[in-house]
């Protein structure tokens, strides 16, 4: 059953009020394919705009906390931690890995997709001028622990 319907089948917001305050954590990530002239432009620092990486890792963190701003049925939440990890793959990629964490009554998955997906649209805002051909792809839960479905793995990382 989706949580988020009623039994009309209504959108709602769901009521966490009775649940118990657990720790929860969720790891997303996402991956930002381009030309390996841009990511050698990321590399060495040249890039016009300043350090690609370094900007895209703080509007991924700015994201998870305004997650419930951008998406409608998410409560707003009081993250106790919040990392973004960005590494350069191969000779055409950037992997993005977020890291979300509270004790709370809901989990933090929304929250670590969202860091993860504002950093790799903040990497294709500022490369978008050398690159407009850049592709955000695979993002997705990889963990989620704590709550009452326990704790899920996704099967092998790409």
């Amino acid at each position: 059953m989706l949580t988020h319907l009623d039994s009309q089948g209504h959108a709602h917001m769901v009521d966490v009020t009775d649940k118990a305050l657990t720790f929860r954590e969720a790891v997303a990530e996402a991956w930002v394919r381009m030309r390996p002239e841009t990511l050698q432009l990321i590399q060495d620092g040249g890039h016009p705009k300043g350090d690609v990486l370094a900007v895209a890792r703080i509007a991924g963190i700015q994201a998870a906390k305004k997650t419930a701003d951008l998406i409608p049925l998410c409560h707003p939440l009081l993250l106790t931690g919040i990392k973004v990890e960005l590494t350069t793959e191969g000779a055409d990629a950037v992997r993005i890995v977020a890291r979300c964490k509270l004790s709370g009554q809901t989990g933090v998955e929304m929250e670590a997709l969202t860091a993860a997906s504002v950093a790799a649209l903040t990497i294709y805002d500022m490369c978008k001028a050398v690159d407009r051909g850049m592709v955000i792809e695979s993002v997705r839960l990889l963990e989620k622990l704590g709550g009452k479905s326990g704790h899920y793995q996704a099967e092998t990382a790409q």
